[in-house]
């Protein structure tokens, strides 16, 4: 089992050490003691609980959380058909949520009378988290790419049923992952670690949780400027790369996306993140885009005249999806123990055993029974829209369900270690699974890879909110209601928002639409109509290679002495780091760099002030970045 690094600390009044760290106690013949799960889920329910000590799942959070995740649904929507990437909206609805009703009782003191818990502003945070990012992932990726292989939009309803079933798939996905990646490997999915800190400092009170307020607002202030330096234009515009100079093959160093962005985020993300993703990935950057993307593109396997992340990614995104894949598979297997114990609630509705030891949190963790019901009925009605309206057969529609709550598992996994959530990588494993099995049907492969997609988008969206309500105490079963609460305005909002702004295939692929991801998607599901031979010979080798190194080294840090697995690289890093962008890998490794020199250097600093200038940072650019984005779309901020 590979050891959790030293995960939060920074929220010292949140986790003990002891807690989420394996003790390292001589034993008898020089064994490690190892503290057991229970004990260290026991450990929090005493010392961090206290979902049953103030107000957390109220009519009032999830109204105005819906509401607000509606409202983010849109700049989601926007930013996904734009960009190709998905922004997860949980620090930007704690503080938006928490400014909203500040105001609103203090213009309307007799409507508003009581301010909201931390945990009440946390459940608001889950619901407009779940409306704003885990309804609208699947409309920039599969379903615009179903438009572009069609030319024709899917009768609403059709699109109504598909979004619902596919976000209350991937929430209740989350359900058995939630106890073992959260609990007890402690894995630090830094935006959640991050909202939960935005929280602390909006409701502090004392003078060190003020000073921290102070530094997150700071923090705040650095990345809004950030943000409107880079994007909101003239007269004080800053480039959004920084090339370096040189070149390989005779190409740029920025075709090879080898430049730095201007951007704060990915930085402050890093400095959350840890060492050993953090330089995992940028091993894997270099490795990648210095070294096997030239080989490759010399192999032709990779376009030259098109030169650029897209181009790489076509060759690329086999071998690094392969390897987080077989990694966190068997990552998954060796924890097989505590996955049975999550399981546990779905045994318990047919057989009650009289000797069971009896479970202390059983009475807040989400039962296994609503994981059972859940993925059941979610998962036929995904069945059901296949069928009727894609003409999936049940068995493909069943293929891809089971198919893609491993792929979800990944998904969270990566997310939980890096903060990013390769929804492309785990899609593009479905599209090559069922090149093989229904090749010759564009259609099959698109929306069997949508299920993965929109369920694995959720997944990890609950699991970030779920981390953050760890963090503060709350209750984990309110949590998750109030996170699939808010699907449901989710859909009510997007569905239409997209029919709106995509009136018909034409505006996609242009300058206002450039839809990338959904080209990229159309792309494969045309490549894949002929089966896996029409991958180059070079992006089969990735296939296997990556997956057997995916293998690999889990069982080289399990084999390794507890001292010496901070060598060891991240299986997951390495993975991710082949398909995004080097400038990201690189600064996800400053920030993890200037967090390392602070805690050898300033520990207390460090300890005090890392995260909540991070939060900020985060909070700041992307508050402000989207803003100005709609701004821009609406013609009252010009280029």
């Amino acid at each position: 089992m590979s050891t959790p690094e030293r995960p939060d600390l920074p929220l010292e009044e949140a986790l003990t050490e002891e807690e989420v760290e394996l003790i390292d106690e001589p034993a008898v013949g020089g064994q490690v003691a190892h503290k057991t799960p229970e004990d260290i889920e026991m450990n929090w329910y005493k010392t961090v609980y206290q979902g049953d000590n103030m107000p957390q799942l109220t009519v009032r959070a999830v109204i105005m959380g819906s509401l607000l995740g509606g409202f983010m649904s849109l700049s989601n929507l926007y930013v996904g058909l734009k960009t190709g990437w998905g922004l997860g909206v949980a620090i930007t609805a704690c503080i938006l949520s928490f400014a909203i009703y500040k105001t609103l009782r203090t213009l309307f003191p007799n409507w508003f009378v009581s301010e909201m818990s931390i945990l009440e502003n946390n459940c608001m945070q889950s619901t407009a988290s779940s409306a704003g990012y885990s309804t609208g992932g699947t409309m920039c990726s599969a379903i615009a790419a179903f438009l572009l292989v069609t030319g024709h939009h899917m009768p609403w309803p059709t699109l109504v049923a598909w979004t619902f079933f596919l976000a209350s798939l991937g929430v209740f996905m989350a359900i058995p992952m939630k106890r073992q990646m959260i609990n007890i490997e402690g894995l630090k999915f830094p935006s959640g670690i991050a909202a939960a800190e935005t929280l602390r400092g909006l409701h502090s009170k004392g003078e060190e949780a003020v000073l921290k307020a102070r530094s997150l607002g700071i923090g705040g202030l650095f990345g809004a400027l950030v943000a409107w330096f880079r994007d909101a234009g003239k007269p004080f515009a800053m480039p959004g790369m920084l090339q370096f100079p040189g070149s390989i093959s005779g190409y740029p160093l920025a075709k090879w996306t080898i430049s730095f962005e201007m951007s704060s985020i990915m930085i402050a993300a890093g400095a959350i993140m840890g060492w050993k993703v953090a330089w995992s990935m940028l091993l894997g950057g270099v490795v990648n885009y210095a070294f096997l993307a030239p080989w490759m593109a010399s192999l032709g396997a990779i376009d030259t005249t098109k030169l650029g992340y897209r181009a790489i990614m076509g060759w690329a995104t086999w071998g690094g999806a392969a390897l987080m894949v077989t990694s966190g598979l068997l990552t998954f297997a060796l924890q097989w123990k505590t996955v049975l114990r999550a399981f546990s609630g779905i045994t318990d509705i047919f057989l009650k055993r009289a000797d069971k030891p009896e479970d202390p949190l059983a009475h807040i963790e989400v039962p296994g029974s609503w994981f059972a019901a859940g993925v059941a009925l979610s998962g036929l009605g995904c069945m059901a829209v296949l069928y009727f309206a894609f003409g999936t057969t049940l068995f493909m529609g069943l293929v891809a369900v089971a198919l893609t709550f491993f792929l979800s598992l990944v998904a969270a996994r990566a997310t939980g270690e890096s903060d990013i959530t390769p929804v492309g990588a785990m899609g593009k494993i479905t599209q090559l699974a069922f090149g093989v099995l229904a090749p010759s049907n564009i259609t099959t492969n698109l929306m069997t890879a949508s299920v993965t997609a929109g369920a694995a988008g959720s997944t990890a969206d609950l699991l970030t909110d779920l981390k953050s309500g760890y963090l503060l105490g709350a209750n984990p079963r309110k949590q998750f209601i109030a996170q699939y609460l808010g699907i449901f305005m989710g859909v009510l909002v997007v569905v239409p928002a997209f029919y709106l702004l995509v009136p018909d295939a034409s505006v996609l692929g242009t300058d206002k639409w450039p839809a990338p991801s959904a080209q990229v998607w159309a792309a494969v599901a045309k490549l894949l109509a002929n089966g896996l031979g029409s991958l180059h010979p070079a992006a089969r080798m990735g296939l296997l290679v990556g997956g057997l190194v995916g293998v690999v080294i889990p069982l080289i840090d399990l084999a390794t002495p507890q001292k010496h697995r901070k060598y060891v690289p991240s299986a997951m890093g390495l993975g991710l780091s082949m398909v995004i962008p080097f400038f990201n890998s690189l600064s996800m490794f400053i920030g993890a760099g200037i967090t390392l020199w602070l805690e050898k250097t300033r520990p207390t600093l460090a300890e005090d002030y890392v995260i909540p200038v991070s939060s900020g940072i985060i909070a700041g650019e992307s508050i402000l970045g989207i803003a100005i984005a709609l701004l821009m779309a609406s013609g009252i901020l010009g280029g």
